[in-house]
């Protein structure tokens, strides 16, 4: 799949989310715990949650070895107190290179290669910071569009 880079301004999200740390290549194994989590929240707390995607937000520390802090979340209308695990969290602004994967999860890491690949041949460095946006549920997983964006320094 050939992947088309834009820059764009990202507005802060209102995510209910559980944070945890996890090493490259983990991410598949963390994030179902947590967001069952988030939903059964999201389920006892009515008007909390309209039409938000799940959106996972990454935290980059360059040099940090015992990986990464990642906040598995679901877009929400309004802030909350914490409730558990359950945490409200703002997403940060700001411009970022942003494409947009169609199919199946489990070529995403072409997508992020694609963004990495853009930043080298572009001159251009990361931020702190990166997001999957996932987009509605499909059956059809070609029909499934999960937008990745990484901050520019």
């Amino acid at each position: 799949m050939a992947y088309v880079v834009t820059i764009e301004t990202v507005p802060p999200r209102v995510l209910a989310a559980v944070r945890r740390r996890v090493h490259a290549g983990e991410v598949s194994k963390a994030f179902r715990p947590a967001l069952d989590q988030v939903w059964a929240f999201l389920r006892s707390s009515p008007g909390l949650r309209t039409d938000g995607h799940n959106v996972f937000h990454y935290d980059h520390v360059t040099g940090d070895t015992t990986g990464f802090d990642v906040d598995f979340g679901v877009e929400i209308t309004r802030a909350f107190e914490p409730h558990g695990q359950v945490a409200c969290v703002t997403t940060p602004a700001g411009r970022a290179a942003v494409t947009l994967h169609r199919g199946a999860y489990s070529g995403l890491a072409a997508a992020h290669a694609a963004l990495r690949d853009w930043f080298s041949q572009n001159g251009e460095n990361m931020g702190a910071w990166s997001q999957e946006i996932y987009g509605d549920w499909q059956e059809d997983e070609s029909k499934l569009e999960t937008t990745i964006l990484y901050a520019l320094a």
